[in-house]
Parts: C-alpha cells; sequence; structure tokens
C-alpha cells in the first residue's frame, strides 16, 4: 500500500502559468518517490482580491451567499491548469472541486466548517494511478449550496483532507521555507526551525505569526497528521516539521516570539458591578461571531458599585464591536469608552516553559529595562501575551528573542533527528 502525501500550494506558488508548470514538477517529484499525492490549490495570485474588489464596486454589500459563488470560481481556474500541467509533462492527473469530492460543511457562508470528506473517489483516482487536484477554500451543504472556508481555507482543507485520507504527511507550500523563531524581518538572526509541537505552532499562529492558520493547526492536532511548512521556491528544502509534542524532546523553554499588530484595545468604563453584567457583554459581541482576546475586569468601585471591562478585539471588527456597546449603553449603564489602536500583543510560546518557573518574571523584566510599559497580561500553559505600545513592538520582539537565546543557530537542531516523516 503506497503512502498517501497531502500538497497544498498557496495563490503565490500558481500566480503565473510558469510557477504552475514549476509546482507541477514538485507534484511529480513526491510522485515518482512511491507516494500517492493529492495537490490541494489556492486562487491564482491574487484573484481573490481581484474577484472581491468586482464585487463590490456592483455591491457595497454583497450578499454572502453570492460572494461564495464568485470567490470559488477562482479555485476552479486553478485546479485545471495544474491537471493541464501535470499532464503536460507525462503525469496522469484529474481536477476535483469541493461538489464533485464531497467536502462536506455547514451550512455558513464565507466561514464554514468543515463536517465530512467523502474520499471514495479519491481513492478511486489514486488507486488508477493519477494525482488527483482538488479546489481548496471551498465546500458544499448537504443541499449542494456552495460555501467558502474563510481566512486559511486552503490550508485547513489540505490538512482535513490528510486526515481524511490518513495521509503520511501534509506539505503546506508556502512563499517562506519554514517556521522561525519570530519574524525575520524584525529579526534579522531569526532561526528556522527544524520542528515545532502542534501546541506551540497553534499558538504562534493565534498570536499572529501568519505561516499557518490556526484552524489548519487545530485540525491537524486532532488527527495526528504531521505538517511540513516548506518554500515553493526552494521544494528541495524540508522546511519545518509540525507534530505532537510527545515526539519531541523539549531543550528550551520558549521556541518563539511573535508580534500581532491587527488587535486593539477596548476599555467600557463604569459598567455596574452585578452578576451577569460580563456575560451580557460578551454573549452580545458573541452574536455577532466577534473573537475577543484579552480580558481583564478592574477591581470594583464599591462606593459607587462599578467596575472597567477591558479587551482585545482585531481591529477589524471594531465597526460591529460600537453597535453593539450602544445598544447595551442602557443595559451596562457604563461611563464611557474608551479605544485604543496604537497597541502590540507580544507574545512567547514554548511548550518547555510548563515546568520552568521565573519565565514570566524575566519577560517582565526585560520589557521593564527597556522601559516599556505592559497594559495588559493573558497566559496559558504555553504561551505568555502582553500588551505594549506599538510603536515598542520591534524593541521587545528584539530584546525577548535575545534574552531567551532564539538568536543562536543551536536552536535549529535541538531535537536531534527528526521523526521519518
Amino acid at each position: 500500500m503506497k503512502d498517501i502525501i497531502v500538497q497544498k500550494f498557496g495563490g503565490t506558488s500558481v500566480a503565473d502559468t510558469d510557477k504552475i508548470k514549476n509546482v507541477a514538477r514538485a507534484v511529480i517529484r513526491e510522485k515518482d518517490l512511491g507516494n500517492n499525492v493529492v495537490v490541494v490549490v489556492s486562487a491564482m495570485g491574487h484573484t481573490t482580491d481581484v474577484l472581491t474588489k468586482l464585487a463590490k464596486e456592483i455591491s457595497p454589500n454583497p450578499s454572502l451567499r453570492e460572494m461564495d459563488m464568485l470567490l470559488s470560481t477562482g479555485e476552479g481556474v486553478s485546479i485545471a491548469l495544474l491537471a493541464m500541467a501535470l499532464q503536460a509533462q507525462g503525469c496522469d492527473a484529474i481536477s476535483m472541486n469541493a461538489m464533485q469530492v464531497g467536502i462536506i460543511t455547514e451550512n455558513i457562508h464565507s466561514n464554514a466548517r468543515i463536517i465530512e470528506i467523502k474520499t471514495d473517489k479519491i481513492n478511486e483516482h489514486l488507486n488508477s494511478g493519477k494525482v488527483v487536484v482538488i479546489a481548496g477554500f471551498q465546500g458544499v451543504t448537504e443541499d449542494s449550496e456552495i460555501t467558502t472556508l474563510g481566512r486559511g481555507g486552503s490550508d485547513t482543507s489540505a490538512v482535513a483532507l490528510a486526515g481524511a485520507l490518513n495521509a503520511k504527511r501534509c506539505d503546506i507550500y508556502t512563499d517562506v521555507d519554514g517556521v522561525y523563531t519570530t519574524d525575520p524581518r524584525i529579526v534579522p538572526c531569526a532561526t528556522k526551525l527544524e520542528q515545532i509541537s502542534y501546541e506551540e505552532m497553534l499558538e504562534l499562529a493565534r498570536v499572529g505569526a501568519n505561516v499557518l492558520h490556526p484552524r489548519a493547526v487545530e485540525t491537524a492536532k486532532q488527527h495526528q497528521t504531521a505538517l511540513r511548512v516548506r518554500s515553493s521556491f526552494k521544494t528541495d528544502d524540508l522546511g519545518t516539521l509540525i507534530l505532537g509534542v510527545e515526539k519531541m524532546e523539549l531543550h528550551r523553554p520558549v521556541t518563539g516570539v511573535a508580534c500581532d499588530l491587527s488587535q486593539m484595545r477596548i476599555v467600557v468604563c463604569d459598567v455596574q458591578d452585578n452578576p451577569g453584567t460580563a456575560a451580557m457583554l460578551f454573549d452580545g459581541l458573541a452574536s455577532e461571531n466577534i473573537s475577543v482576546d484579552m480580558i481583564i475586569q478592574s477591581y470594583a468601585r464599591k462606593a459607587l458599585n462599578t467596575n472597567d471591562i477591558a479587551f482585545t478585539i482585531s481591529k477589524g471588527d471594531w465597526i460591529k464591536t460600537k453597535a453593539i456597546l450602544e445598544k447595551l449603553r442602557d443595559t451596562l449603564q457604563y461611563s464611557n469608552i474608551y479605544e485604543d489602536c496604537s497597541i502590540a500583543k507580544i507574545s512567547i510560546v514554548g511548550a518547555g516553559m510548563i515546568d520552568r518557573p521565573g519565565i514570566a518574571a524575566k519577560m517582565f523584566r526585560t520589557l521593564a529595562n527597556l522601559d516599556i510599559n505592559i497594559k495588559m497580561i493573558s497566559t496559558s500553559e504555553i504561551k505568555i501575551s502582553c500588551l505594549v505600545e506599538q510603536s515598542r513592538a520591534n524593541d521587545a520582539v528584539e530584546a525577548l528573542h535575545k534574552i531567551f537565546g532564539l538568536d543562536s543557530k543551536e536552536i535549529a537542531v535541538v531535537n536531534g533527528d527528526l521523526p521519518n516523516v
């Protein structure tokens, strides 16, 4: 029985016909290793942006259903052209969209989740020797409505297919050659990691690292599917392997430092200090699918029976958030809303910090020595995040990267021999 390898190529990888031909060569090289290959591709280049712009020129508020119909056409072009490129290079291939495969999703437009993937047709084509090229980012409901999966949808498609097919590995080809200890544009001596755990990658993805979408990492962890993040332009480079923490030997408490500039801080001042107040506020936000990250409720002002509630949201959700807060003004009886867009969330992540006391103190002391004020803090077992002034974000990243020993080239090989995936 041949192993199945799922390869995913993003929009920059298939931006023109020359790049599509290069992708075809990478696919054939994997097949020549004796594997069955399933390829998931995104729309070419900036096709999705172009289609979105066209829709906005027609209507300032187009229906989500019609947007899914429109945007799903981008991947249809990519899969057909890649299948042609493979055939032209002597490799038998077939393209399939979500409906042809049977990628079943929730009945939600623009941000659906995959419920089930039917693998019979894929396996039939693989068994006949074909490479199967599948449209990423899209799905179909039980009643045949086209849906899209939202941000990171093609990555999620690829990982979900790998899990459904019991693939040996899922390779995510992108415009970077792996996962780094931090953004090399901020810290030039950032080091590429040879391997990282699902848990660490998930936290890094959530706090600003844009290599993989959190949904894709969550899906890989659920199915225990090994992932590789690889470069579309250096296909011989093995990139970074992502796998379960139990298969790793952890030598350092901190694996990476991330910076997220996409969030803003909201402070709702002088809300009533009564049971259920916070629930009403965050129920209102949840009803509009607004994700809240850090939350702090200040000490109660007993004389006034009030306190402040501060939280962070994506800047793109501010208009909806403001409308919800206006609706709740009489209920919450707050005095004012304070908004702060000039913040950055700086995070350190590492599965090894669980058993290492003093990591938080070291982080806070490092920032204090640079006279960087911390506005909010949140923690988990393997992550510590701080809100700081956006103007000091790069200073914070550079200092933390250095103090936790991530500048050293040794970080790339601390785990010895890699698993055979």
